[in-house]
């Protein structure tokens, strides 16, 4: 799978950050893993 890059400001990055902290919040609130989530928010913050 290739990557894809996307230039974003910072106040996008915060917005897309806070959004994905909010839905590992509630996958670990349904016992789901949150494994794709941690990824995207380890590359966010690269």
């Amino acid at each position: 799978m290739a990557d894809i890059k996307v230039k974003l400001t910072y106040d996008e990055k915060k917005v897309i950050i806070m959004g994905l902290i909010e839905l590992k919040n509630k996958l670990i609130e349904e016992d789901r893993y949150t494994d794709r989530v941690d990824d995207l928010l380890m590359k966010l913050m690269k």
